[in-house]
């Protein structure tokens, strides 16, 4: 088992990688403000994990309640998450009680929305079953559903107090969602980390086979590139804007599809060679820069084009990004590949051209 630390002060937190750490409750034990904890997951991740979690908790004296929710992107809306609700209104959970979320990432961020307003806010831990939401969404608090007319609207900064990453939980992944996950494996060597990105040029087929040393590096590594940047910016007021590289265009992939029609890291892939096409045309990445990028997406068998939405429906979803600032549109894009910027000067038909140039 390897540990990385999110540096919150107070709030600070431990994210524990490794295999088999599903059935040790010892390491959940000591943030526990109470005997007694409330499992959110669903109805796939439930029947394979939910009940190893909730026998080792209970050998450990802690009492147990289960929610679980139907599987999917389509589910991650104000009447699913009233079902968590009723579940722990049901079972008479105090504040005190511990909400955890078993699961991907549309479980951990209506978990933790959940948790960060039941009773005004009860203690919340993390244990991330997929390999997206081991490398990024269980990792720095954002916690949100999704509107009709935009992805992640509606939702609050609230930290957990625990992610357990057990990699052992990736082997029952499917094929797709593993792709998916490798999306955001990427983007953290796109935008800060180059030999990061180097790696996984060289080792990518070992992490398509589910290579358990490979695995664990790659989530360790991506963990360590977001702890860094959650601790250093908390809120999003400035740095950890760029952890959203490919997100823009990706959320209006998501959004003008419908939620569960592409995963989230297909939009995500789609979204990034957008953005580095825009990049090109901005004069600060060139041919062969986005080649490479391209070449390793299509690698991990991820989509190089976003479907064929008209040009104005992506522009009017992005205009509602949560990155809009004083009417601007903010974009992460990339001044080389290792380095990313927040750039609000790209006019709209600029933008237009680059999510043209790679729509299917």
């Amino acid at each position: 088992m390897r540990t990385l630390n999110v540096a919150l002060g107070e709030r600070a937190y431990p994210i524990h990688i490794g295999r088999g750490l599903l059935d040790n409750a010892s390491l959940i034990l000591p943030h526990l403000k109470t005997p007694r904890a409330a499992i959110v997951t669903n109805d796939v991740v439930g029947p394979l994990y939910l009940e190893r979690l909730t026998e080792a908790l209970r050998a450990q004296g802690v009492r147990t309640s289960a929610v679980v929710l139907p599987d999917g992107e389509a589910h991650k809306d104000w009447p699913t998450l009233n079902r968590v609700f009723d579940g722990l209104l049901g079972e008479r959970c105090e504040r005190s009680t511990t909400l955890i979320a078993l699961g991907g990432g549309v479980i951990g961020d209506m978990g933790g929305f959940a948790a960060a307003t039941y009773q005004r806010g009860m203690p919340f831990i993390q244990v991330p079953t997929t390999l997206l939401a081991q490398v990024d969404s269980s990792v720095g608090g954002k916690t949100a559903i999704n509107h009709p007319l935009g992805k992640n609207m509606i939702g609050a900064f609230y930290q957990p107090k625990l992610v357990l990453a057990d990699i052992a939980t990736l082997d029952t992944l499917p094929e797709r969602e593993l792709k998916a996950g490798l999306a955001e494996v990427i983007k953290y060597g796109l935008i800060r980390d180059l030999p990061m990105f180097e790696w996984l040029e060289a080792n990518l087929e070992r992490l398509l086979a589910r290579d358990p040393e490979a695995l664990a590096w790659a989530v360790e590594r991506s963990c360590a590139n977001k702890a860094e940047v959650v601790a250093a910016d908390e809120t999003e007021q400035g740095e950890r804007a760029l952890l959203n590289l490919g997100h823009t265009f990706g959320h209006a992939i998501e959004t003008g599809l419908g939620y569960g029609e592409w995963l989230h890291g297909e939009a995500v892939a789609a979204g990034t060679m957008m953005a580095a096409e825009l990049s090109r045309r901005l004069g600060w990445l060139g041919d062969e820069d986005v080649a490479r990028i391209e070449a390793l997406h299509v690698r991990a068998g991820l989509p190089v084009r976003g479907p064929r939405l008209p040009v104005s429906t992506y522009l009017d979803l992005m205009a509602s990004d949560k990155k809009v600032e004083a009417g601007r549109l903010r974009l992460i894009l990339l001044r080389a590949v290792g380095r990313a910027v927040i750039h609000a000067d790209a006019g709209p038909e600029l933008i237009a051209a680059a999510i043209e140039a790679r729509c299917a």
